[in-house]
């Protein structure tokens, strides 16, 4: 029988005598620096110093309303426009480059419930209070401060809640006690789509499967419509109410809605017995959410007066934006360049954030862009070590919310220990284990 050992000559790295150094081997690669990962590491570190001490968010307010902006739209044809309604009725269109507000309309007597710019961003269509659905059309290369007039108007018999414009195509949704599907070149709905509830609070249209729209009822419910058929596909119960929905646009199956249990949960219409992922971190009723445009990262505005940028895939925020002056948050929306943040709230203010907070705005020199990208890759690298990682995600957040957090989080791990206590003082099975995605759920039909 062979045996093979490892052996090594001593004489490499044993010393003749006490007064000779020590041996150290070395590798002579030029590729291979003996202190390259030290180098990186520090270098990494300092990156991610430089990005929080950068991180400067706020790029500026939009004022003029008078009243709460209760909605916003953003135009999928020309990226700097967006329009926003308020409370008192009002809506303004707006070009966000030069932070100038080129129509303003008093559209609805009562609250603004809708807004939505048309397919080729000509023309936007409001509802209200009023029971009225508005076509108004503007010009944007027109001077003159003359507002936008009227071409159409639609009487309902009840109030609408929502309104949503297809991707695809002259259609138009709208929910309040049904929902309804409107076409811009009549007076009567092509179609109504019902399923024995109060109000629909919420509707939006798939921008993939342009067919497909998904509605939040009063009922805590949540209902998937295809106007292509005659009554509802499939419907969702959670134990408390949704307030607003946005469909992922580059996974056709993925929606997320901002319930009033302060999360955001993510699913999947294929399978809709439990959420993919719940997003936590706000502390109070979440109001609004909107994706990016590459699908990988959503906005959610809330009650407890911040926004917040969750990833898709993950379950806490990356980012938090909050100013003093800001009240709670009624409606956010992501630009259609990836690079801005838009958000409305109850102190009569549009907000323009930074989609990246610590990202420089304007041209950038070659030696610039070789240096963030080779930053960002070190931060990546590093992205687990812990002095990394304590640095990148501290967030400086408002007292209120920093002791509300303290105490959903206290009274979380004492559900958690209570329902263990009960599992192991009773008899196997009775108190079985529920997954946490499955406990917000009580139906789906």
């Amino acid at each position: 029988m062979k045996v093979k050992v490892i052996t090594r000559n001593p004489d490499k790295y044993i010393r003749e005598t006490k007064q000779d150094i020590h041996r150290c081997f070395r590798n002579y690669d030029r590729e291979l620096h003996p202190f390259q990962s030290t180098r990186e590491y520090v270098r990494a570190l300092n990156a991610t110093k430089l990005e929080r001490v950068f991180a400067k968010p706020f790029v500026g307010n939009l004022d003029g309303h008078r009243d709460g902006i209760a909605v916003m739209a953003k135009s999928y044809s020309k990226i700097a426009l967006i329009a926003s309604g308020a409370y008192d009725g009002e809506v303004k269109i707006w070009y966000v480059a030069n932070k100038k507000c080129l129509a303003s309309v008093n559209a609805h007597s009562g609250y603004c419930r809708g807004i939505a710019f048309c397919g080729d961003g000509s023309k936007i269509i409001t509802i209200g209070d009023d029971k009225k659905i508005m076509t108004w059309s503007y010009d944007l290369d027109h001077e003159d401060d003359e507002p936008p007039k009227p071409t159409n108007m639609i009487i309902t018999k009840s109030v609408l809640a929502s309104l949503s414009h297809s991707f695809d195509g002259p259609w138009y949704a709208t929910s309040g006690e049904t929902c309804y599907i409107w076409d811009e070149s009549r007076n009567e709905p092509l179609k109504e789509l019902k399923w024995g509830v109060d109000l629909l609070q919420d509707i939006k249209y798939n921008p993939t499967e342009t067919t497909i729209l998904a509605a939040c009822g009063s009922d805590r419910s949540i209902i998937l419509y295809d106007q292509r058929e005659t009554k509802p596909i499939r419907k969702l119960v959670m134990t408390l109410r949704s307030n607003q929905l946005s469909w992922n646009p580059m996974q056709a199956f993925h929606f997320t809605v901002a319930n009033e249990d302060h999360n955001l949960y993510t699913y999947d219409t294929r399978q809709l017995t439990h959420p993919l992922k719940i997003h936590q971190g706000h502390v109070g009723s979440a109001t609004s959410v909107d994706y990016a445009p590459t699908g990988r990262e959503f906005v959610s505005g809330s009650y407890d007066k911040t926004i917040r940028i969750f990833d898709a895939a993950k379950a806490n925020s990356r980012e938090v934006y909050h100013t003093k002056r800001m009240q709670h948050v009624t409606c956010v929306n992501w630009s259609m360049d990836n690079k801005f943040i838009f958000s409305g709230s109850d102190e009569m203010n549009l907000r323009v954030w930074k989609a990246n907070a610590s990202e420089k705005l304007g041209s950038l020199q070659m030696r610039e862009k070789n240096a963030f990208n080779y930053n960002t890759v070190l931060k990546e690298k590093y992205a687990a070590h812990p002095s990394v990682r304590r640095i990148a995600q501290h967030r400086q957040v408002p007292k209120m919310v920093y002791n509300e957090q303290t105490k959903l989080r206290a009274s979380k791990q004492s559900e958690k220990r209570k329902e263990e206590n009960r599992r192991q003082n009773s008899k196997p099975g009775t108190v079985p284990y529920v997954p946490e995605a499955k406990k917000h759920i009580v139906s789906t039909e």
